[in-house]
């Protein structure tokens, strides 16, 4: 027999948890966002500080530099396996405080670096041995976050608990824009080159030892305590919803077979088979939010200087103005997508991300729109892709048992992230310059999007309503 979790009881005890449950789970993530903003909005500075020696070229720089960014996204499914199993076995509460104790550290260790001109081409490498700590800290933090707070969620509210995950996002990036902006407004730009670059990446120092405070008061999620206690149930394979009927529609069609013949042996890897498959199709659920997301919210300030010949503090306001119509967007789609459901309100947000990428991206690149309807374009674009995050880490736990749940959405998660998100500055850099065509953005984003819609549209219309699996 199936067995489903369900957030805390009721009460100011209960309420409290799950305050605090969501508070630390969501730091963790922000410091992540807020140092993977600060890299890409000093991206070019980066980029001549660490990968420039006599002779290369600015361009050929910056696209090393985001390749440096995109490698770290690849050690992020190996962190999310890493430490999701620790996290599956040993609890979430540990590996959150392994995951802000590397991030933190590498963090802080990249404002001390010395560059390319002091110890030559050690420099780069020593640069992406942090990025790599960062990724595998990453990998790990996401879904040991989402996981916890969605177990400790009320029933009806886990889009709107999960939506807080999504949240500090936008609130990391935002933050990294603050950082940014305050260090070009107070700074030359030759001390920005020299010395002003550092000062955000090492702010995390105090940010992280807020986050590992919390997060060493957590209690553990009652679910995960559940779900140790319990012996594993025969029927719970199916990590796509509750019961049996929703792991009838995901399993292979021989898996029920092996079980019967198999014994443990067989149930263990028919789970394994379904939790792998799984994994994947996460992964194209997810691929509408990794894409645009980046497009949109990270990669933008980069483009519009070097493509589109922005200054350095315009493409900053209009990476903020898109930050904020993201941020205004996430709560109200996570709350939506409790009453509606998470497909129709994912699948509307990939749908009109597809459809309004290139119009708004000419509206960018034109140098005679008008401010406000510059500012208006990529709030738009913020909000399409809130529509998208704010669901998606609800989305995310539904699919998953509780025994697999911090690995395979982490999983899931980091996989979507690396292919997606680590390459389209990379992807979006290299093809604009062998093409020429400044409408790479707008094409990366169309393609994703609708491939993602295409997957999403394969979510059950119930999930939402549905308790989680244990």
């Amino acid at each position: 027999m199936t067995t489903y979790t369900e957030g805390p009881r009721s009460g100011t005890a209960g309420a409290a948890l799950t305050r605090r449950s969501v508070v630390a789970g969501a730091v963790g993530n922000l410091i992540e966002w807020y140092e993977f903003g600060v890299y890409a909005y000093f991206a070019t500075v980066i980029a001549a500080d660490f990968f420039t020696p006599r002779g290369g070229g600015a361009a050929e720089a910056l696209v090393r530099t985001y390749a440096s960014f995109a490698l770290a996204f690849f050690f992020r499914p190996v962190g999310a396996f890493l430490l999701g199993r620790f996290g599956d076995r040993f609890g979430r509460r540990p590996a959150l405080v392994v995951a802000v104790l590397a991030m933190t550290s590498a963090t802080a260790a990249i404002g001390l670096l010395p560059t390319y001109a002091t110890v030559g081409a050690a420099a780069p490498w020593l640069l992406t041995a942090l990025r790599i700590v960062q990724g595998l800290s990453a990998g790990g933090e996401f879904g040991g976050a989402v996981a916890l707070m969605t177990e400790y969620a009320p029933a009806a509210k886990r889009g709107t608990y999960g939506a807080w995950q999504s949240l500090t996002v936008a609130l990391g990036l935002l933050v990294g824009a603050a950082a940014a902006t305050l260090v070009t407004a107070l700074l030359t730009a030759e001390q920005i080159a020299v010395w002003g670059w550092r000062l955000p990446f090492l702010a995390a120092l105090p940010m992280g030892a807020v986050a590992l405070w919390l997060r060493l008061r957590l209690t553990e999620s009652p679910a995960f305590l559940r779900a140790r206690q319990e012996p594993v149930a025969e029927g719970a394979g199916g990590p796509e919803g509750g019961g049996g009927r929703g792991g009838a529609e995901v399993a292979p069609e021989g898996w029920r077979a092996q079980v019967a013949e198999g014994g443990s042996a067989g149930r263990r890897a028919g789970r394994g088979v379904v939790v792998v498959s799984t994994v994947v199709l996460g992964c194209g659920r997810l691929m509408a939010w990794s894409a645009a997301g980046y497009t949109f919210l990270v990669v933008l300030p980069t483009y519009l200087q070097q493509t589109v010949g922005r200054s350095p503090r315009q493409a900053l306001l209009a990476t903020v103005v898109a930050n904020l119509g993201f941020a205004a967007a996430i709560l109200p789609a996570g709350r939506l997508s409790d009453r509606m459901g998470r497909r129709p309100v994912m699948v509307t947000g990939a749908v009109l991300a597809a459809l309004a990428a290139l119009p708004l991206l000419h509206v960018v690149q034109d140098r005679r729109s008008p401010v406000w309807l510059m500012g208006g374009a990529v709030a738009l674009a913020g909000v399409l892709v809130g529509l998208l995050a704010g669901p998606g880490p609800a989305m995310l736990a539904e699919m998953f048992p509780t025994r697999a749940r911090h690995t395979g959405l982490g999983v899931a998660y980091a996989l979507a992230n690396a292919v997606f998100s680590g390459c389209a500055g990379l992807l979006i850099t290299e093809l604009v310059q062998r093409t020429g065509d400044p409408d790479i953005p707008a094409y990366y984003v169309v393609v994703t999007c609708a491939l993602g819609a295409v997957a999403l549209a394969t979510l059950r219309g119930d999930d939402h309503r549905r308790a989680l699996r244990e």
